[in-house]
């Protein structure tokens, strides 16, 4: 139960088991026009999307040295570890970074997002995690920016690698340019394939200004894919057929079904989880549908407590790390999480916090129950 990488489903774990092929045959070609195409589904856009074999922070990476020149002004709201970590980049491509801090658990409001554009008329780029794993916040307001961007025609830039497949997203009619993600979240594939989906605008963007990189350098792959639909670089064969059997199942079940199922199971930890006596740690305005971050009961070690629930209950929970490390833990909603998924892990940690000694409200699965009837 994780934040990623997240259960794979059997199916997709079997589609690696094949024979290898050639990246340039024609194999591929199907292979890889067959991932490009139900990509574009998922991200619901009719861009351009390279699949790139990195982690989620190679895509993160790649938007930036192909998007941002030294002194552009970007505006980017930080309130946790991986806007931290977006805004470093950022800077390290010269940018001049203008930073919407809030404190962690909860998240820069549209309206000051809206003055930080009305204070700042030559703005290059907007930057959003729309997912903060580590604390367990989500931007709710994605479909308002392109009513900020469209001012002086800057971009929009999503960093969506925790959530992508398990919420809602509508590209092209949200106005977002580029949007990066990660196959081992939401998506439930093997971690090592990360998509990066790309407007016209931007596509002509990174052509004309191509980054002093040369495997991060998406010109060459838009080239690669407009001439032979081919990559330029070996790729990540097995993971890509894993990838697209992840987005077959995805497409079977259809995302306004997958992203109400994520939705509900959310609804069932945080209902479920709160009836323990387990408080949210992020701002209920603010809080993820995909991952839950909770705080810990007083008295309670972060190590032990995990430990006893993967080895006596085989449920395994992430920590919380930098300045939340020890004080709370995160449970991933994503993927292919359903009721079995809520239910045995809020029992394990029902569990667990009785054998330390816990006092917790018998009544707390009921609950969790209740709001799984919806599914």
């Amino acid at each position: 139960m994780l934040p990623g990488p997240t259960n794979v489903p059997e199916r997709v774990t079997r589609a690696m088991f094949t024979h290898m092929i050639n990246h340039r045959s024609k194999d591929f070609v199907k292979l890889y026009s067959d991932v490009v195409d139900k990509s574009q589904k998922i991200f619901d856009t009719t861009g351009d999307v390279v699949a790139l074999s990195a982690s989620g922070t190679g895509a993160v990476e790649a938007s930036v040295v192909n998007m941002v020149k030294k002194g552009d002004k970007v505006i980017i709201p930080v309130n946790g570890e991986f806007s931290s970590r977006l805004a470093t980049m950022l800077e390290w491509a010269g940018a001049s970074v203008i930073k919407l801090q809030t404190p962690f658990g909860q998240n820069a409001s549209f309206d000051q997002v809206k003055e930080a554009f009305d204070n700042n008329k030559d703005v290059k780029a907007f930057y959003v995690v729309w997912n903060e794993t580590s604390t367990g916040t989500m931007v709710k307001y994605l479909d308002k920016i392109s009513s900020l961007t469209a001012r002086n025609d800057s971009f929009f830039v999503v960093d969506g690698v925790s959530i992508v497949g398990g919420e809602e997203l509508h590209m092209d009619k949200w106005g977002i340019d580029v949007c990066v993600t990660g196959a081992q979240k939401a998506l439930a594939a093997p971690p090592g394939i990360s998509p990066i989906a790309v407007s016209a605008k931007a596509k002509k963007h990174m052509i004309a200004n191509q980054p002093p990189t040369f495997y991060f350098n998406m010109a060459r792959y838009f080239k690669y894919y407009d001439e032979n639909k081919e990559t330029p670089f070996t790729p990540a064969i097995p993971l890509l057929y894993a990838y697209k059997e992840a987005l077959d199942m995805i497409l079977e079940e259809g995302m306004e079904k997958r992203v109400r199922r994520h939705r509900i199971c959310s609804d069932a930890f945080y209902s479920g989880l709160s009836a323990l006596g387990l408080s949210p740690f992020a701002k209920e305005d603010a809080r993820s549908t995909v991952v839950i971050a909770l705080n810990y009961l007083q008295g309670l070690d972060d190590k032990t407590f995990r430990g006893t629930l993967s080895e006596k209950f085989r449920v395994l929970v992430a920590g919380g790390f930098g300045e939340l490390k020890g004080k709370v833990f995160r449970v991933g909603c994503m993927g292919e999480v359903d009721k079995y998924h809520v239910m045995r892990t809020i029992s394990a940690i029902h569990s667990t916090l009785d054998m330390m000694g816990h006092k917790t409200n018998p009544e707390a699965l009921k609950v969790a129950e209740e709001k799984l009837k919806a599914l």
